[in-house]
């Protein structure tokens, strides 16, 4: 549905700068021509494309309380509020299993995890835990998916590789993966929205959830800054101190990528919020504003058409390779043809939301 509110400009901007370099990321003209940070890292370490996804996640936390406290604050009551989440929460899952399906609607091999769907159950455990308890509860509950999730990748043997193997091969969340949905995974044996490495993307989320409860606080906006800035600072060094003991990895989701990343979405929302809702500074974020007020519009018209120019045939070819070939490569060469095809397939959704911001109308599931 549609509907006009107000809002933190702020987060828009860091959702919309979000979208746009997942939009980016996930789009080159061809993936044997990608720029390093265009690419996530093999494994072990991280790249800049890897911040993309727990960013968004962080992001949906610090939202939470901001739509949910303010309702709380309406007297709605609780079990209305319950009913909204798991709805919306259904349907962006829902949302993302359709996107899996596409184009062959082969349920055979549909991929049940996914972006689409780690996000609907971040958001709805997230959203229970605001409702339930208070910041204590989410703080502690973020710290034991962390712990639990880190000894179990370590302490817990897998056949074949023993306990503690954090390879492709070897790992927890893969075993447990294989084993519950062998054959509907995003690799053969493999998935890195998989079932364990949920629980820690849930600590991103919750960590998100803390920073928005801190924003609704009655603290100045320079304190709310410094506090934000702080606590990015303290995260990202803790990652990175954890770094030699549990791999910071995006695939796995580990504890060390969890504070690492966390820390580093403090770090730049904090900016953010500083330049655009403290010093009022926002004429370059428009752009990301667009994006950010109509974000899970712009993901799924931008990931449907993704597969749509990747199935429709031309010349032989996919529509996207013979768009790629003929309208990038003879100009800009193999690599920055492929850039320039991902940053004209951003500026094309940038063009499809443009309207919807002026008349100020945000899709909401």
């Amino acid at each position: 549905m549609a509907e006009k509110s107000a809002r933190l400009s702020s987060l828009d901007a860091f959702r919309g700068l979000t979208i746009a370099a997942m939009i980016l990321a996930n789009n080159p003209g061809s993936w044997d021509h990608v720029y390093w940070p265009l690419r996530h890292a093999a494994w072990h370490g991280w790249t800049p494309t890897d911040l993309i996804f727990p960013f968004f996640l962080f992001i949906v936390g610090v939202a939470i309380p901001l739509s949910l406290g303010r309702r709380k604050d309406e007297g709605i009551r609780a079990v209305g509020l319950i009913a909204k989440i798991v709805s919306r929460a259904v349907i962006i899952f829902g949302l993302g299993l359709f996107l899996n399906l596409v184009p062959k609607f082969d349920f055979a091999t549909l991929r049940i995890p996914g972006v689409l769907q780690r996000i609907a159950i971040c958001y709805l455990m997230a959203s229970l835990l605001y409702l339930k308890g208070n910041w204590r509860v989410r703080a502690t509950a973020a710290v034991l998916l962390m712990a639990v999730y880190g000894l179990a990748m370590k302490l817990i043997p897998v056949s074949g590789y023993g306990a503690g193997d954090l390879s492709l091969a070897g790992n927890l969340c893969g075993y447990i993966d294989r084993n519950l949905m062998g054959g509907h995974l995003y690799l053969e044996g493999f998935d890195p929205e998989g079932v364990l490495s949920t629980l820690p993307a849930v600590a991103t989320t919750l960590l998100g959830v803390l920073a928005g409860e801190w924003l609704r606080s009655r603290w100045s906006l320079i304190t709310k800054w410094a506090g934000l800035w702080v606590a990015g600072t303290f995260l990202a060094a803790a990652g990175i101190f954890l770094h030699p003991a549990i791999p910071i990895n995006k695939q796995l989701w580990t504890p060390s990528f969890v504070l690492f990343t966390a820390g580093a979405a403090l770090l730049l929302f904090g900016l953010c919020y500083l330049v655009i809702d403290g010093i009022r500074f926002k004429v370059w974020a428009v752009p990301f504003l667009v994006f950010g007020t109509n974000a899970i519009v712009v993901y799924a018209g931008a990931s449907l058409m993704a597969k749509i120019i990747q199935t429709v045939s031309v010349g032989g070819t996919t529509f996207k390779a013979w768009m790629y070939g003929h309208l990038f490569v003879p100009w800009a060469g193999p690599l920055n043809g492929s850039l320039a095809f991902a940053i004209v397939f951003v500026l094309f959704w940038l063009a499809v939301a443009i309207p919807l911001y002026s008349k100020k109308i945000f899709f909401k599931i």
